[in-house]
C-alpha cells in the first residue's frame, strides 16, 4: 500500500539490532488503527488506511531530526460493522480489534519500550481505541496516548452541515485524496446522503451527545457516503493536511516530552 511515512521514520524499516539501540525510556512508537471498508462509489475502500499514512507521514517530516519517534505498520483493519452488507468492507469484531492491539502492546513492554501511541482515522475504532489506551497503561505500564483524525484543522471553508454529518467518503476526505492519491478518486460518481440536518434539530443525535441512536450506513445512506464530496478539492486537501500535520508532529513532540503531573 502507498506510504508517505519516511523511510528514517519507519520502524518496521529497522532491523533488530538497530532497534537494539534505540533509547527504550525516550522512544515514541505510534500504532496507527484505521479500516478496509466501502467509500461510496467514488473513493477506495483503503480511505482511513490512506488519509490516516497521509497525515501521519507528512507530520513526521516535521518532527526533528533527533528525536527517536517511529510510526509502526498500521492495523489495517477495524470494527467496521457499521458497513456490513457492502461489497470490500473487511471487518474485524470489537474482541478481534481489542486483542490486536493489547497483543501488540504485549510486544512493545516486552522490547522494553515505555511509550506508545494510538493513532486513529476510523470512527469505528474510536471508542475502543479509548478503551485500549488505559488498558495499555493499566497492565503494561505503558505510557500511552491517543491521537485522532486530523486535530486543530478549522475546515473554515466547509459547511456546518458537512462540519457536523459528512461522517463518510464526504467533502473532507474526499478532498485529502484529491491531494495525495488523485487517480484513486472518481469524481464522476459521487453521491450525497446525511444521517441528520443541523437546520432540523432533533432530541435523538446519532453520536456526540448525551441521548444517540444506534445506526448502520444502510439506514441512512444507499450509496455508502454520509456527506457530500461535491466542493472537494485537492487544494483544499492540500491545505488541510499540511495544517493537520503541523499540528500532529507538535502533539507528537508533546508526547515525547510528556511528563505527568502528580501534584495536579
Amino acid at each position: 500500500m502507498k506510504t508517505w511515512i519516511p523511510d528514517a521514520r519507519n520502524f518496521a524499516y529497522l532491523t533488530w539490532k538497530q532497534v537494539d539501540a534505540l533509547p527504550r525510556e525516550e522512544t515514541l512508537l505510534i500504532l496507527p488503527t484505521a479500516a478496509i471498508e466501502q467509500h461510496g462509489h467514488h473513493l477506495p475502500l483503503a480511505t482511513d488506511t490512506l488519509c490516516n499514512n497521509l497525515l501521519l507521514g507528512k507530520a513526521l517530516e516535521l518532527v526533528p531530526a533527533e528525536l527517536p519517534i517511529y510510526a509502526l505498520p498500521p492495523i489495517c483493519y477495524g470494527k467496521s460493522n457499521e458497513h456490513i452488507g457492502y461489497p470490500g468492507t473487511l471487518s474485524v469484531s470489537a474482541n478481534t480489534f481489542m486483542a490486536v492491539i493489547r497483543d501488540l502492546g504485549a510486544s512493545i513492554a516486552a522490547g522494553g519500550f515505555k511509550k506508545v501511541t494510538l493513532f486513529n482515522s476510523h470512527g469505528g475504532n474510536t471508542s475502543l481505541v479509548d478503551v485500549m489506551a488505559r488498558d495499555l497503561r493499566a497492565e503494561f505500564g505503558l505510557r500511552t496516548f491517543s491521537l485522532f483524525g486530523a486535530p486543530g484543522v478549522n475546515f473554515d471553508a466547509v459547511s456546518a452541515q458537512e462540519r457536523t454529518y459528512g461522517f463518510h467518503a464526504g467533502e473532507i476526505e474526499t478532498s485529502f485524496l484529491l491531494y495525495g492519491t488523485p487517480e484513486l478518486v472518481h469524481t464522476d460518481k459521487y453521491t450525497s446522503n446525511y444521517i441528520a440536518r443541523v437546520d432540523k434539530p432533533e432530541l435523538l443525535k446519532p453520536e456526540g451527545s448525551a441521548a444517540n441512536f444506534a445506526w448502520l450506513t444502510r439506514d441512512i445512506a444507499p450509496s455508502g457516503v454520509m456527506g457530500d464530496p461535491a466542493a472537494s478539492s485537492a487544494e483544499n486537501g492540500e491545505k488541510w493536511v499540511n495544517a493537520a500535520a503541523a499540528k500532529i508532529a507538535e502533539v507528537l513532540v508533546a508526547m515525547y516530552n510528556f511528563v505527568p503531573r502528580h501534584d495536579a
